[in-house]
């Protein structure tokens, strides 16, 4: 039965247009572009290239960010087009509630909340990273490690201080407000494309093509090009595929654009369009620079301007990429907060994540909560391990979106779409959900294992059990669907004499 439980379309976008109770409108097409270039450029593109470089891929990390692109571009279309028919907060999990019904919408929405709870972690504690670099260079000033590392970090400490403050910053400025946070990352969005700019154009002079075919070795694999062959490809593209995630977040903010059916689709193909471009160029520039196997560094695009002989440029690049990974932290915070709000409303949680500000109009409890616990997981949890499990989660949230796009033409044909994904409903589904999954076996590839399970697989069934746990316990009897289903059954009853 809970496989059939719906959510009726009229129901889903007539939330959309609850004026008295819904999220205020205030984000055009750049707006929604601007909010997806400052969710994906970030952590992935400064901080993750260096490691996927030295210890997967080696120069032909370039063939690993297209793969990982071609990946995104296919689940970027599907995104579109659903986002386009059902224009409402939620992204995949009311696109799921919509065709697959209500138990694979709690699953989505459990994964989702994954992905972005452990992405806006993650991202902080790069921040942190740049942060302390930054005033370390310019005032000569030292955080001591006791307070910039937890207690399973290489280098032990009691928490990462600057991660949990970055966090809960971040989460006072979306509880005041979208129009406020909005133009925040417009702005440092700039500066962040300006950023990537002036290390390309300092790279360029700086390029030596030795370096993409370093002889063999110890830390050099087989050397060349494709150093660890085409498992390494395999294995980069599925681990910086971090630097992707973002652009579905775009979607979570669907009630409140000013025409999300046209909106939606060009700021969710453009942002990744933008991206995928940057992110190429920035790669190629990278390791021809310095030799791939010096890059598992916290700063690697600083650090190779450095190494060869621009110390104020890389000050620079460090300045950008805080920059950078703040937008990121609000963006993936923004998406969360609003599936949270999503879920709530639907009865699949506790109504006070479903409170809406009377002044600023904005999710406050769900925010401010959810906002204390990644700063928390900010605190205490090491980096790699935040980022093998977002990526997890991603990747199965991408698979079933997929799975969603015939579903809902086939369902609801009557549905006026804005964007239609090319070569008719089976085809980009499809091979978006392959080479989806095809990512999450590679991400086994340099992962750790425990009891003989790469980290990631497990770290995901584990989150998915307690999730099962919280449906079967609060959402299955509380969800507004099943509660609309036990009305009805109760008015056809015949009276009892």
């Amino acid at each position: 039965m809970i496989m059939q439980r719906i959510k009726p379309l009229d129901s889903i976008l007539a939330e959309a247009g609850d004026v008295q109770h819904g999220l205020k409108r205030t984000l055009n097409k750049w707006s929604l572009t601007a909010m997806g270039i400052g969710a994906i450029i970030g952590t992935g593109i400064f901080v993750l290239t260096g490691v996927a470089s030295a210890t997967r891929a080696g120069p032909a990390l370039i063939l690993s960010f297209v793969v990982a692109g071609v990946v995104s571009a296919f689940a970027a279309l599907c995104y579109a087009e659903v986002a386009s028919k059902v224009p409402i907060s939620g992204s995949a999990y009311t696109y799921a509630y919509a065709t697959v019904g209500e138990f694979l919408a709690w699953v989505i929405g459990w994964d989702l909340i994954l992905e972005y709870a452990l992405g806006a972690a993650t991202v902080s504690v790069g921040w942190s990273g740049y942060f302390h670099s930054v005033i370390q260079t310019a005032f000569g000033y030292s955080i001591p490690q006791t307070w910039m590392h937890n207690h399973w970090d290489p280098t032990p400490g009691i928490m990462n201080l600057p991660a949990a403050a970055a966090i809960l910053v971040m989460t006072a400025l979306l509880a005041k407000g979208t129009r406020e946070s909005g133009a925040v990352n417009n702005v440092i969005v700039a500066i962040k494309i300006c950023v990537v700019l002036f290390f390309i154009v300092i790279g360029l002079d700086h390029m030596h093509a030795i370096n993409y075919h370093l002889p063999a070795g110890p830390g050099t694999g087989l050397g060349g090009f494709m150093p660890f062959g085409w498992a390494g490809v395999f294995g980069g593209a599925s681990f910086i595929f971090f630097a992707y995630i973002g652009f579905d977040a775009v979607s979570t903010s669907a009630e409140e654009c000013k025409d999300p059916k046209r909106d939606l689709p060009f700021g969710i193909l453009m942002s990744l369009a933008i991206c995928t471009v940057l992110y190429i160029i920035v790669v190629a520039i990278l390791n021809a620079m310095v030799p791939f196997n010096s890059l598992n560094v916290a700063n690697p695009v600083a650090y190779a301007v450095i190494q060869n002989g621009l110390p104020w440029a890389g000050l620079i690049i460090s300045l950008g990429a805080l920059a950078g990974l703040t937008t990121v932290l609000l963006v993936m915070m923004f998406g969360q907060s609003r599936i949270i709000f999503a879920m709530a409303r639907d009865g699949l949680m506790p109504k006070p994540f479903a409170r809406v500000h009377k002044t600023w109009r904005t999710p406050v409890f769900s925010t401010v909560f959810f906002g204390i616990f990644i700063a928390i997981l900010a605190a205490f949890t090491p980096i790699d391990t935040l980022a093998s499990l977002t990526n997890m989660g991603t990747l199965a949230a991408f698979v079933l979106v997929s799975i969603a796009v015939p579903i809902l033409r086939k369902k609801n044909p009557h549905l006026i779409s804005g964007f239609a994904v090319p070569l008719g409903p089976y085809a980009i589904p499809i091979l978006s959900a392959i080479t989806a999954l095809g990512l999450i076996y590679s991400l086994r590839f340099g992962s750790p294992a425990v009891w003989g399970i790469p980290l990631p697989w497990l770290g995901f069934v584990v989150w998915l059990i307690v999730g099962l746990i919280l449906y079967f316990a609060y959402g299955r009897r509380m969800s507004t669907v099943a509660r609309d289903e036990l009305a009805a059954l109760a008015v056809t009853q015949p009276p009892i004499n």
